[in-house]
């Protein structure tokens, strides 16, 4: 696990190593354990390195094939390193190091691009060809690892983190008007845009590939995407139950491989216990680390929050030497500027606890493995499902779940909001960003299942993309290195094909709803039960608690609802009540300040605007925007 970052000049002009190596500088927190710079011509490429796999100097980088045509700078790991090692020896190659960064460039140098699709891993790179003057960087099937792309149309910079870009003379931290509307209606970003203005992420699956002779950066061309569309073949329960526990216990085998301890997170829920209890079994006496809370003022359904006693109980089961850590109300004003130094973009959710899971998981070792990814591939969240089950249509459908994905504002406040942007057009329409999506999903939408599987595909997409990139940054921000079994090549295609009757229960009944019908049928059906993951539940009951199996989806949460009305009311309206802040450059102050006030006096809970606007003028202060 490390951290690239890289210059091409189109106009062929020679790539700056005092600037490279400042870029890299400015990421040591990726990779303190070293570092290296290369150039050639219009290139240069800088490396910071996290030792993980192979701790000797004969895995440094950037790191030059055996015949010295391509040099890679690789941030990641590609799990099936070992195998493609041996595919590799088969036609002739060598290797002088023991990790995966050869095997990369070797597999690079044997199959050309169409190696990335042999990686079963995480992983951004750029690899440069010395003979034809090409250069391609590339990110994983799924986006765990982040690239960054910016060009002024005479230089193209890219690195695993924005602020790379500060060390750039011609580079200067703006907003993205454009995409600030993003933002405020998803509370993430779905496009491949970001908040820094002409700051592009590669999208996930995606390689930039950058020919001789080009004058500015080409479209990033994909070579995989997700698939959720049912295998009609599946038809036996028992038979795809097996198969989901064989890869899901494959999965945890292979991101086990380090030369370095591994730790778990166990958060007291289904898919980090049940990673948990695997690992467990290979590695005894493995670290875990839970994050709770002080819910001495919590109220309502925030008393559930504090997953400890769950976590705990798992740890006795499996064996662990355990640590936790628990969160009060000014823990987030506490770590607030360095959260968004590291993480740059805001993204989904309030996201400190990740931050504190991270600093307490690194004081024990450099990897950790987490659940991400097990509700987006197993349909973890039904009462969002449900609510475009039974549309009539695509559009209809994207009306529907839109509409559910309108996580900050209420639509009536949204243009108000909005207005000091001064942005129109259809390059900024939330609703047409969002239908933008599902281009590439070719499935049909006949049946109240296909609908179910276009909205996992969207959430795998957006959704699972924006904790991704808040897993990579706030870890690595530690110096650790943060794994995800469930997002492993042959378990993401399997379940992408299980039928939707084996992972939702209610299905059935959503159908039957007539919309006139008045009543309770909103709560009974989009609101949260233990439906979702079914087949998932069955698997891993072989390996925790059925309390825990059984248990309400959870998400980690901090009660800030609670906070923010209380013990951190003052912050709250010292930064947001205050009439010169820089958000109201941006936003409307007097909209803001009203639907801030519904939640400081009880009438609305608005936790996640509260918690975007504070991220926001945090992020223009820090950025000097």
């Amino acid at each position: 696990m490390c951290g690239i970052a890289g210059i091409y000049n189109f106009d062929g002009a020679p790539a700056s190593p005092v600037t490279v190596k400042a870029m890299t500088d400015a990421i040591t927190h990726r990779g303190p354990d070293g570092e290296g710079q290369f150039t050639d011509g219009p290139v240069a490429l800088g490396h910071r390195r996290l030792s993980i796999i192979d701790l000797s100097d004969a895995a440094h980088q950037p790191m030059p094939s055996a015949d010295g045509r391509l040099v890679i700078t690789y941030n990641g790991e590609v799990y099936n390193f070992q195998e493609l090692r041996i595919d590799l020896g088969a036609k002739g190659h060598a290797f002088r190091s023991r990790g995966d960064s050869e095997v990369l460039v070797t597999a690079l140098r044997e199959w050309g691009d169409a190696a990335v699709s042999k990686f079963n891993g995480m992983f951004a790179f750029a690899v440069w060809d010395r003979a034809e003057r090409r250069l391609v960087i590339a990110r994983d099937r799924f986006g765990v690892k982040p690239v960054y792309y910016w060009s002024d149309g005479k230089t193209l910079l890219f690195a695993s983190e924005i602020k790379a870009f500060l060390k750039f003379p011609g580079f200067k931290a703006k907003v993205n008007r454009r995409n600030l509307v993003e933002y405020m209606t998803f509370q993430n970003f779905i496009s491949d845009q970001t908040l820094f203005e002409g700051v592009r992420i590669l999208p996930a699956g995606s390689m930039l590939v950058i020919e001789q002779g080009m004058r500015d950066v080409p479209e990033p061309i994909k070579y995989w995407d997700f698939r959720f569309v049912e295998d009609s073949s599946l038809t036996d329960r028992a038979e795809v139950e097996r198969e989901v526990d064989r890869l899901f216990q494959q999965a945890v085998s292979r991101q086990l491989i380090s030369d370095v301890p591994v730790g778990s997170y166990l958060s007291g829920g289904m898919d980090s216990g049940s990673i948990t209890a695997i690992a467990a079994r290979q590695r005894p006496m493995i670290h875990t680390f839970t994050v709770g809370f002080d819910m001495s003022s919590a109220s309502g359904i925030e008393m559930g929050f504090d997953e400890r006693k769950a976590a705990e109980r798992m740890s006795y089961k499996f064996n662990t030497e355990h640590y936790e850590m628990v969160l009060k109300a000014g823990d987030m004003e506490r770590c607030l500027k360095s959260l968004v130094w590291h993480l740059e973009e805001p993204r989904v959710g309030q996201s400190y606890p990740n931050y504190y899971a991270a600093k307490l998981s690194s004081r024990f070792g450099k990897v950790v493995l987490s659940g991400a990814g097990g509700d987006e591939l197993f349909a973890g969240y039904p009462w969002r499902y449900y609510r475009a089950a039974t549309a009539r249509g695509f559009d209809d459908y994207v009306d529907r779940y839109y509409e559910n994905w309108q996580r900050l504002v209420p639509s009536e406040s949204s243009a108000a909001l909005l207005a000091p942007l001064g942005v129109e057009g259809a390059s900024c329409d939330p609703r047409e960003i969002f239908r933008r999506v599902f281009d590439h999903h070719d499935a049909e939408l006949k049946t109240p299942q296909d609908y179910i599987n276009h909205s996992l595909y969207f959430e795998a997409k957006t959704f699972l993309h924006g904790l991704l990139v808040v897993e990579d940054k706030l870890s690595m921000a530690q110096s650790l290195e943060s794994r995800v079994p469930f997002l492993d090549n042959d378990l993401v295609d399997f379940a992408g094909r299980v039928p939707v009757n084996m992972k939702l229960a209610n299905l059935g009944e959503v159908i039957k709803i007539d919309e006139n019908t008045p009543g309770s049928k909103t709560a009974t059906y989009f609101g949260k039960t233990n439906d979702g993951k079914l087949i998932l539940r069955s698997v891993m009951a072989k390996y925790i608690p059925e309390e825990i199996v059984q248990a309400l989806k959870q998400g980690f949460s901090a009660p800030d609802a609670s906070w923010f009305r209380g013990e951190s009311i003052d912050y709250v309206r010292r930064i947001l009540m205050n009439p010169n802040a820089r958000l109201w450059s941006y936003l409307d102050r007097t909209t803001a300040q009203s639907l801030i006030s519904d939640h400081l006096e009880g009438r609305q809970n608005r936790r996640l605007l509260i918690w975007s606007l504070l991220y926001l003028e945090v992020w223009l202060e820090t950025f000097g925007v």
